[in-house]
């Protein structure tokens, strides 16, 4: 799927293998965190700067892809 990918890394000697955005040590569960509790894409943003959102847009086409098996 994505690990290991230009956006999701998945690497034990990074928060202990948790799935981050690329190039930060943002876990990805966060951003759902952040959106089932009816936050937006810009108060995740607003939280963590290190994750843009061009990598949070590409994140929720990827799993909307893996969801419901749209190819691009």
């Amino acid at each position: 799927m994505l690990k290991d990918s230009s956006l999701i890394t998945i690497s034990p000697d990074i928060m202990s293998g948790t799935p981050v955005f690329a190039g930060t040590r943002v876990p990805v569960q966060t951003l759902w965190d952040y959106l089932k509790a009816g936050e937006s894409i810009n108060d995740f943003l607003d939280g963590f700067p290190t994750v843009t959102k061009e990598q949070v847009i590409q994140v929720l086409e990827e799993a909307g892809k893996h969801i419901f098996g749209q190819v691009a």
